[in-house]
């Protein structure tokens, strides 16, 4: 089986591995979460996460084989995760992936997190869709790129402050409502407005490129204190429009990244959009693109929801393009969180 790749991720809260054949074809994915460990404190604590990871590695990658039903020795190589991300939970999955090459003798290779959501984007394509603008919208990214290939990114920009998810994370809070952010407020929001309250969107000087999540936040924030700044935050229970807050503030997020994406699309020229990352899975931003993209002739393309949160099957699968280029790494391969 010369095109089985194990796949290992543990850049945040998520402990996967996955085995993909040829870069395409899932085999196995198994994907240890953590959400109940970190949701008490409304976001992911690196101490916890890294713990956590050092627990489940084992069993995780056990699984992972026993359900694709293969031995080490089947594997044409070992994809991981060694960057971005935090950089304990990362030296969890590389050290785990230098142990296991070295014991089967297999090819090790670096996979770079954000590529790799990208590449997710294609994995269930029947066409090759570069050039194309990718759209990486998560709690920890928010930023838009010229993806010539599956291993060639250039970026155009990217948020000066808060990522999309963490702004989620952060309003959801402030409504009462639980961790992760994003699908609470998603699905508070169907009850809700999106036209009730308008919440503002940031435009980059000189008509550029960017993003910008901090004011909406704050905007929302002085929303729910009456319009005075100094006023105290009203618990979540004496919130009488939530729905309508959520579904505006949901609004506000959305249209800032398709309209910036498009936007991108349209200067270089390009037709086909990708949009990966856990953000990826909103419904609502699902349902804008298609609406709004259509009707000027550019494709977006969005992974299935499984393969929009962290996972394994898209490291395995870059990892495999990675291998086919000769790309290989070795076992000085070392973590970074940039």
């Amino acid at each position: 089986m010369p095109n089985l790749i194990l796949g290992i991720e543990s850049s945040c809260d998520e402990t996967a591995a996955a085995v993909v054949d040829a870069g395409r074809r899932e085999l196995a994915s198994v994907v240890h979460s953590q959400i109940d460990e970190h949701a008490k404190w409304g976001g992911v604590v690196p101490e916890i996460a890294s713990r956590s990871h050092l627990e489940q590695i084992l069993p995780v990658l056990d699984r992972c084989l026993s359900e694709a039903q293969v031995e080490l020795t089947d594997l044409a190589g070992i994809a991981v995760t060694n960057r971005p991300g935090l950089i304990g939970s990362l030296l969890v999955g590389v050290g785990a992936a230098k142990g296991l090459a070295l014991a089967a003798d297999l090819p090790l290779v670096g996979v770079d997190h954000i590529k790799a959501h990208v590449y997710a984007a294609t994995m269930d394509l029947d066409h090759d869709p570069y050039p194309a603008i990718a759209l990486v919208v998560s709690g920890g990214h928010t930023a838009l790129y010229m993806a010539e290939g599956a291993l060639s990114m250039t970026p155009l920009a990217s948020t000066l402050d808060d990522a999309a998810g963490e702004a989620f994370d952060k309003v959801a809070h402030m409504l009462g409502l639980s961790y992760p952010g994003g699908p609470s407020i998603s699905k508070l929001a169907l009850e809700g407005d999106p036209k009730a309250i308008a919440f503002p969107r940031y435009r980059p000087k000189r008509g550029g490129l960017g993003f910008s999540f901090s004011g909406l936040k704050t905007a929302v924030l002085y929303h729910l204190r009456g319009g005075d700044a100094l006023a105290p935050t009203p618990a979540p229970r004496d919130i009488v429009e939530r729905a309508n807050v959520a579904a505006s503030f949901q609004e506000a997020v959305v249209d800032a990244l398709v309209k910036m994406t498009l936007k991108a699309a349209k200067e270089h020229n390009l037709t086909q959009v990708l949009v990966a990352g856990g953000v990826g899975c909103n419904q609502r931003l699902r349902d804008v693109f298609a609406q709004v993209s259509e009707p000027e002739g550019i494709h977006v393309h969005f992974p299935p929801p499984n393969r929009c949160t962290d996972n394994a099957v898209m490291i395995a699968g870059l990892g495999w393009q990675l291998f086919e280029t000769g790309q290989a790494g070795d076992l000085d391969l070392d973590a970074s969180p940039r």
